[in-house]
């Protein structure tokens, strides 16, 4: 049972993903990958929030593996981060690749703390 419920979170994080990055990326014209930067930290927000959840008693370990491990590890993508910051140094853009790497880590460790906080706020 445990797996269906990896799966079916897996079912719409990986196409919400995808269409979340082509939306994103169409609105911007920047060599910067703004789609994944925000797939992920919508991801670590989320994740954040139920691991808070979880820890308050709040949501249970099925939850736990429809949200965060099925949808959330389809939604994020750290290969997709990885290759993008490796493209921007490999043409050029070594500035853009190094901003690309702290604007996402710093900005996925502040969401994953506002997730948990908030959790707390709302059932500490």
């Amino acid at each position: 049972m445990n797996w269906l419920l990896v799966v079916a979170g897996g079912m719409v994080g990986a196409p919400l993903r995808y269409l979340t990055d082509r939306a994103v990326q169409s609105r911007h014209d920047s060599v910067l990958p703004w789609g994944t930067f925000t797939v992920n930290v919508v991801g670590c927000l989320v994740l954040g929030l139920l691991t808070g959840a979880v820890a308050a008693g709040a949501a249970g370990s099925r939850l736990q593996l429809l949200l965060g491990t099925g949808l959330c590890g389809a939604l994020t993508t750290y290969s997709t981060f990885s290759y993008e910051t490796l493209r921007l140094a490999e043409t050029g853009a070594g500035r853009y690749a190094v901003a690309n790497v702290v604007a996402g880590v710093t900005a996925g460790l502040g969401a994953a703390c506002a997730g948990v906080a908030l959790a707390e706020t709302l059932w500490g």
